[in-house]
């Protein structure tokens, strides 16, 4: 049923866009990688999602956690837009 294959492209979305947040929160451990072609790239994708989150700001003793709201976020969303999907077409 298409509704599965929905659900199943959500969740794949989903996955390879945190393992993509994570990656970049990552980089900020290594000095000058955001300036190499992966940390562009995800600046690119991550950057604009994060910002949203940021203006919240989430930092505590000089950490920030905002990627960790935003993953929350994201897998929140991902629930609610699943749960709607089975609820609207499979009951």
């Amino acid at each position: 049923m298409w509704v599965y294959n929905l659900i199943q492209l959500i969740n794949l979305a989903v996955e390879i866009y945190s393992a993509a947040l994570i990656v970049y929160a990552l980089l900020s451990w290594f000095p000058g990688a955001y300036d190499s072609a992966i940390g562009r790239f995800l600046s690119k994708i991550c950057d604009p999602y994060i910002q949203i989150f940021e203006r919240l700001n989430l930092n505590f003793g000089g950490i920030s956690f905002s990627i960790m709201v935003a993953l929350f976020a994201l897998y929140f969303g991902q629930a609610v837009i699943v749960k709607l999907l089975i609820k609207l077409f499979l009951v």
